[in-house]
């Protein structure tokens, strides 16, 4: 493979066992001008393993704002550069996604090397539903936000995916069976790839109870399935009331548009052009809804 001069390569990284590295990834960080890493301490002892030799440059959420112009600079001085994560594919739950928006702004072009990535392989091993999937991340650690984002993926119906940190997760199952209920399947993917690996499966109870008599390690990926699918009235008049629900929870018009088609077949664009019939919400209302 020829390195390609002014590129940001966007590179996966092994995200627990080193033998995932792939034979490109390996070629890619030996010959770039310099890899733009997440945490240089941890990417360093992933070079060292491979005996790659080649500069680093710290890129993170602290100092992506002043970091991000001198990238877009050295690659379009000529300079070839590799952009890693901590453990996975780049850009997913970490500021890769605004290095690579602005590569696409400035011309400059992107190469993607494929790797591992925890919400796929989690979700591979999982035993639910995988034909259509929602990526949601970390959740909002707290407070109406994080209720607000729940009750809007309440009645989701394709399968769920999440990031949790092993000290939050016994609150995360207990707003998940709070918000979608004790009957919900889940499966929780631990330590994947690594020593330890474990997959759980079971209900939103079942895990509560599990977790409870066990102290949580490792960070942890939770796959939920998704809500069974509701069968609307299709008025005119009951379409604009589940849709003026939606925008009351403070998503947007296109995103509670998305939503509802998704649960009754109708077209996107149909239910958009209804949303946009509806008025905004009033302070009080918005008060209102991020009180319950």
């Amino acid at each position: 493979m020829e390195i390609k001069a002014g590129t940001l390569y966007i590179v996966g990284t092994p995200i627990g066992n080193l033998e995932d590295m792939t034979f490109r990834a390996i070629q890619v960080l030996k010959e770039v001008s310099a890899i733009a890493a997440e945490d240089t301490r941890h990417t360093g002892k992933l070079l060292q393993h491979f005996q790659i030799k080649t500069p680093q440059i710290s890129y993170h959420d602290h100092n992506r704002l002043s970091r991000l112009p001198e990238m877009i600079s050295r690659l379009q001085q000529g300079q070839a550069i590799a952009l890693v994560t901590d453990a996975g594919m780049p850009g997913i739950s970490d500021p890769g996604y605004e290095l690579v928006k602005a590569c696409a702004e400035e011309g400059v072009p992107v190469v993607p090397i494929p790797g591992p990535s925890a919400a796929i392989t989690a979700l591979s091993a999982s035993g639910l539903p995988s034909d259509r999937f929602v990526f949601e991340g970390f959740l909002p650690a707290k407070g109406s936000e994080r209720r607000t984002r729940l009750e809007t993926l309440k009645p989701e119906s394709r399968t769920l995916i999440f990031y949790e940190a092993p000290h939050r997760l016994q609150q995360t199952l207990q707003d998940f069976a709070a918000t979608f209920g004790g009957d919900r399947e889940i499966a929780l993917g631990r330590e994947l790839t690594k020593l330890h690996e474990e997959i759980w499966r079971g209900t939103m109870t079942e895990a509560i109870a599990y977790y409870s008599t066990r102290e949580a390690h490792g960070e942890f990926t939770l796959v939920v399935m998704g809500a069974e699918p509701t069968e609307l009235v299709l008025t005119e008049d009951a379409l604009k009331a589940e849709l003026q629900v939606l925008i009351g929870q403070g998503i947007s018009r296109s995103q509670a548009s998305r939503q509802l088609a998704q649960q009754t077949a109708l077209p996107r664009r149909q239910l958009y052009q209804l949303a946009l019939t509806i008025p905004e919400p009033t302070d009080n209302e918005s008060d209102t809804q991020s009180s319950v």
